[in-house]
C-alpha cells in the first residue's frame, strides 16, 4: 500500500460519514467516524475529501482555488 493509501480510505469513510449524517443516521455516522482510525489518519481523510470536493466545485463553476476557498471563509464565518 502506498503512503497515500490510509488517507483515501479514510476520505472514502469519511464521505460515508457525511452521508449517514445527512441521511440522518447520527449513530452511523459516529461507528464510521469511530472505524476511521487513529486522529492523523482521521484528519487526512477529511482533508482529501474537502480538496476533492472544492475541486469538483471548481471544475463545475470554473472558480479559482483561491476564490472558492474565500467564499467558504466567508460563508463559515457568516455561521459562525
Amino acid at each position: 500500500m502506498t503512503a497515500a493509501g490510509p488517507a483515501f480510505l479514510a476520505a472514502q469513510q469519511a464521505a460515508g460519514v457525511i452521508a449517514a449524517k445527512s441521511r440522518g443516521d447520527l449513530a452511523g455516522a459516529e461507528e464510521l467516524l469511530c472505524a476511521i482510525g487513529d486522529e492523523t489518519v482521521r484528519t487526512r481523510g477529511f482533508m482529501l475529501l474537502a480538496e476533492l470536493a472544492l475541486a469538483l466545485v471548481r471544475t463545475r463553476t470554473g472558480q479559482s482555488m483561491d476564490e472558492l476557498v474565500q467564499e467558504l471563509t466567508l460563508l463559515m464565518a457568516e455561521a459562525g
